[in-house]
C-alpha cells in the first residue's frame, strides 16, 4: 500500500516538474559583487545586451540569469532572461 502512493506521488511531482520550470541559467559574472554595487552590475548588464541588439530598458541578476525588460516592437515591455556567459536567451 505504501509503495503504491510512493510510486503514484512520484509520477504526479514527475509530471509536474515541466510546468514548475523557471529559467536555468549557470555560469559566473563579469563583474565581482565584492568590488561592485548590485547597481552597477545591473548597469553593466543592460549596457551588454545593448550591445548584442537588445532594447533593455533594465536588467538585474535573478537565479543566476540577467532578467531583462525589453521594450517591444509596439512599445510594451516584456521581462525576458539571459545567460550573462553568453548573453542567449533564456526560453
Amino acid at each position: 500500500m505504501i509503495k503504491t502512493i510512493e510510486l503514484a506521488l512520484t509520477a504526479t511531482a514527475l509530471m509536474a516538474a515541466p510546468a514548475m520550470a523557471a529559467a536555468a541559467c549557470s555560469g559566473s559574472f563579469a563583474l565581482d559583487k565584492e568590488w561592485h554595487t548590485e547597481t552597477e552590475v545591473n548597469d553593466y548588464n543592460a549596457i551588454l545586451l545593448r550591445g548584442v541588439g537588445v532594447d533593455v530598458v533594465r536588467a538585474e541578476m535573478w537565479g543566476g540569469c540577467i532578467r531583462a525588460w525589453v521594450r517591444t516592437a509596439d512599445g510594451r515591455e516584456e521581462m525576458q532572461f539571459y545567460e550573462p556567459l553568453n548573453l542567449r536567451r533564456v526560453e
